[in-house]
């Protein structure tokens, strides 16, 4: 039987920061895709969050993984559906399900982002 988290989980990729030559001694950074994995993004609709919101700080988010897919504070992820890129704000160490039990996942909190 699939759990409800594992339902609502879509399709993601890593996205990696990589340092190109540029040719003249120096170097351009550029991003390309990484990795694939699954993940599933719920927005903060908190009071707190939807404040922060219209103060100008970025949309936050919740992201969920299995417990394997351990994303790095600083992560940069994007959602394949749509493009939206979200760069990781918390530790999964944090916030992961223990392997004895039947859940299989982990939690990060993610902000909406745009590649420098």
């Amino acid at each position: 039987m699939t759990a409800l988290y594992e339902a609502m989980m879509e399709k993601f990729v890593f996205m990696d920061k990589v340092r190109e030559p540029d040719g003249l001694g120096g170097w351009n950074t550029v991003w390309r895709e990484g990795a694939e994995f699954k993940a599933s993004v719920l927005k903060d609709s908190t009071i707190q969050g939807r404040v922060a919101e219209k103060q100008g700080i970025t949309e936050l988010y919740t992201i969920t993984v299995f417990r394997n897919n351990q994303l790095d504070f600083h992560d940069v992820i994007k959602r394949v559906s749509d493009g939206k890129i979200f760069r990781i704000t918390s530790d999964i160490k944090d916030n992961t399900s223990p392997v004895f039990s039947g859940i299989n996942f982990g939690q990060v909190t993610a902000e909406a982002w745009k590649l420098p």
